[in-house]
This record gives C-alpha cells, structure tokens and sequence, in this order.
C-alpha cells in the first residue's frame, strides 16, 4: 500500500480502483491523496518537524513555533493522510480470515496502527518499523502533549515496534515512560506495558541487498563510469563520501576536516582527492535548499586556497546517479561517513562491499551502523572536525594489511546480515507470536506447566 504522488501514479490508481495489482511479484495498491492534505501531511508535519525533532537538529531558541498552520497541518495533513492509509488497509483485510500481519514503515504513519487496531482488534498483527534514529524523552517537548501523546499511543497499538538499534529502541521506551501516565517498562530494555498490553521495542538493523549490489558491480554502465572515475582521480588516493544532501549527514564538518588536513599535511598536495557525490533531498525545504549553498561555498572556498593548475582538492557532483556511486564505492581509499545522526546509513555497507581497493571507513559514533561495523572502522564524533581529520590520515597512512584485514571483516559481516535477514527476523517474530497466540492454554496448575512467559 503506497501513495499516488506522481500524475503517472495517479492516473494508475484511477485506472485500477481499489483493486490491489500485481506488479513485479508484489501486491501493490496506491490510494489517491487530495494534494493539499498530502502537503500538509510531508511537507509541514513530517520532514520539518518530526523529522528535525528525530535528528535533533533544531535550534530551540529559535525553532520550532507551533502555530495556527502547524496545528491545520496536523489535523487536515498528517492525521487526514494516516487516516486515508487506514481506511483502504481496513477494506482490503475486512473479509481476511488469516491473520494479517502489517509492517507500516518509518515516521510518516505514526498514527496508524492506533487507527487499525481500533477498527480491527486483534484480528491483526501490527509492526511499524522506524528508519530513522529515536532520540531520548528531552527531545520530545518540542511536541505540544496532544500531538506527542497521540504518536506514542498509536505506536503502542503495535504488537512491537521496529528500531535500528537497541538505543533507538530503549530511548523509545524510556520517552514512552517519561510521558504516558500508564506506560511502564518493568525493568524491560525491550519492553513497554500500556494499559495491559506489552509491547516490544526491538533492534531490526537493516541492511543492504547484498547479491543486488554484487550484480551492479557487474554491469556495463557501472564499469564505464568506473573508468571515466579512474581517468579523474589520475593515481591520487580518493576520500570518498556519497550522500543526501541533508543537514543531519554533516557534509559541512566533512569539509572542514578535509581543510584542516590540508592545512596540517602539506605532503598530501595534489596526491589526494575528495569526491563528494550529493543527492538533492527534499528541496522544497528551505533549510535543505541553505544547507546545499553552503556546502558548495566551503567546497569552493577550499578549491580557491589550495587548488594548483593541475589539481583541484575537492570535486562536488549533484545529482541522482546510484551507478556512479557504486562506481565510486569502488575506488576510495577512505569513506567518510561522519553523520549527526543516523537510523543507520547504508551507504557505510554498500561502501565496504563494493570496495576493491581495502578502503578504509572512517563512521560516525552516531551512526546506526556503528553498533555493527565500529569495531573494523575508525570511529570519530561528528562534531570533532579536528579529530576526523585526523581519522582521515590515520587512514590514508595505514599499513596495507591492517587494511586488508579491516576490510574483509566489514565485507563478511554486511553479508551475514543483508537486507534479507533483516526482513526474515521481523517476520519470524510476528509468525512466533501469531503461533503462541493459536495454542491452547496450558491449565498452570497442571504438572510440568509453566505461566505465561510472554504475558
């Protein structure tokens, strides 16, 4: 179940009613969102302020204001549009007989598992799944209570709720603690009972399509950029980072630590090469549209200072071109990965598994995929610009088996636990819990029972 965005989508939609269609092998059904709710609903409520409250990004004393809009937007946006996505579910699964698992994705539908689980009970396993980082309870005050209190409970109608990592998950647990009057966690890291039910919070990390990006690797267009790259780098060591343009990925510290290393290291002068490969990113969004102007200005700035007729320090591409990344990924000799905050950043495991050149990951602390990969990688603050500089010739100096052996151990890692996984573990817990639920009740004072131990 999806949104009709595009004119094409839309008058796809129209076409196939509410008919589910097959397309590719999956089920797919788009509903059709009145324009001005749907811009309500992403373009006031969800990315400028959920999202910002989720990375932390917000400068309190002066952002954000709740106004008169702000409260529209949620009524006639983001409740209208969760609402709208709750309707057509609750049609299609009405008659179902089997039980339905749902796996609503990420921030945009906070609302409905409390709208399904009102209408449907608990005919229906729900399972939202957050891609993005859940910050601590102090973050959550931005939020007046009614619309605060409304994401959380309709959060706990889920049987469990998704995270990228147990801090994510335990954060959850401890805002929903700090401001539901009748949510308590029992000692639980993992855990949260709301008015008689318990709800898991539970570290899904997701992952990348493994065999997918072996396959890209492989493919004609992938190689020819790959020589086109080869041609540009000209033998010079490359500092790759690749990435939306979003203020949470931290591109501008990125900048300054790569100034900060000319600045200390003369002898890297015209042996180096940063490329920054960005993604434009909600660009209607006025802080993303800053955000990339000030990018190109620091690019700019380092070009003019140490810039020669033969070598420019720092290259800077826009646009939406994921064969030429994966071309990048590689060449690098070092990615840099130093986000502000992170649900997980795949580009930290596309990297290592395309890389054939023992490149070195230089990653963030706040980024989810620290909590698999920090061990191999040099893990840095992001907002240490001294420090990743630092990272960065660490990396550029390592001997080469240190690197080899870094490598391979992020490489093995990533394909033990690849997209596939991560979506057969949350499965494997809804079918676990759907199972408990259809057996019969052992009497507990029967021999050899035991109490109910997911009570």
């Amino acid at each position: 179940m999806a949104a009709a965005l595009s004119e094409g989508d839309r008058e796809w939609a129209k076409i196939q009613g509410k008919e589910a269609v097959d397309v590719d092998g999956t089920r797919l059904r788009l509903i059709i969102p009145n324009i001005k709710a749907y811009n309500f609903y992403y373009n006031v409520i969800a990315n400028p302020l959920l999202w910002f409250i989720h990375h932390q990004l917000f400068d309190a004393s002066r952002d954000p204001s709740i106004t008169r809009e702000t409260w529209e937007a949620w009524e006639n946006g983001y409740t209208a549009i969760n609402q709208q996505f709750a309707d057509a579910i609750i049609e299609s699964v009405k008659n179902e007989t089997r039980r339905v698992i749902i796996l609503p994705q990420d921030y945009h539908l906070y609302l409905l598992p409390g709208m399904l689980r009102d209408a449907l009970g608990p005919k229906v396993e729900i399972q939202p799944f957050i891609h993005i980082p859940w910050p601590g309870p102090d973050s959550w005050q931005i939020l007046p209570t009614q619309m605060r209190n409304a994401i959380l409970e309709g959060l706990l109608a889920s049987n469990r709720v998704g995270f990228q990592t147990r801090k994510d998950a335990f954060n959850f647990v401890q805002t929903c603690r700090f401001y539901l009057e009748d949510a308590h966690s029992y000692g639980s890291r993992d855990s949260i009972t709301y008015k008689g039910r318990k709800v898991g919070a539970i570290d899904y990390p997701i992952s990348i399509d493994v065999e997918k990006m072996e396959m890209l690797t492989d493919s004609n267009e992938v190689h020819l950029l790959r020589a086109q790259l080869i041609n540009f780098i000209s033998g010079r060591k490359l500092i790759l980072r690749t990435d939306r343009i979003e203020p949470s990925k931290n591109i501008l510290r990125g900048l300054e630590a790569f100034r900060i290393l000319l600045e200390d290291h003369p002898e890297y002068h015209g042996d180096i090469q940063m490329l920054a490969l960005l993604v434009p990113s909600r660009m209607d969004v006025s802080e993303y549209r800053d955000y990339l102007q000030q990018i190109m200005a620091e690019g700019g700035m380092i070009n003019a200072n140490y810039s020669d007729g033969f070598w420019e320090p720092v290259r800077i591409i826009v646009g939406d071109n994921y064969n030429r990344a994966i071309a990048a990924m590689e060449l690098y000799d070092v990615l840099l990965v130093n986000p502000l905050a992170d649900g997980m950043n795949l580009v930290a495991k596309e990297g290592p598994v395309a890389n054939q050149n023992d490149g070195v990951l230089v990653l963030s602390e706040n980024a989810g995929a620290f909590y698999e990969l920090g061990e191999y990688a040099l893990t840095v603050s992001p907002f240490d610009v001294y420090g990743t500089a630092k990272a960065i010739h660490k990396a550029l100096s390592m001997p080469a088996d240190e690197r080899k052996k870094r490598a391979e151990s992020m490489r093995k890692s990533i394909q033990k636990a690849d997209i596939k996984r991560w979506f057969k573990d949350q499965l494997e817990d809804a079918l676990r819990d759907n199972a408990s639920k259809s057996q019969p009740k052992k009497d507990p004072t029967s021999k050899g029972s035991e109490t109910n131990k997911s009570a």
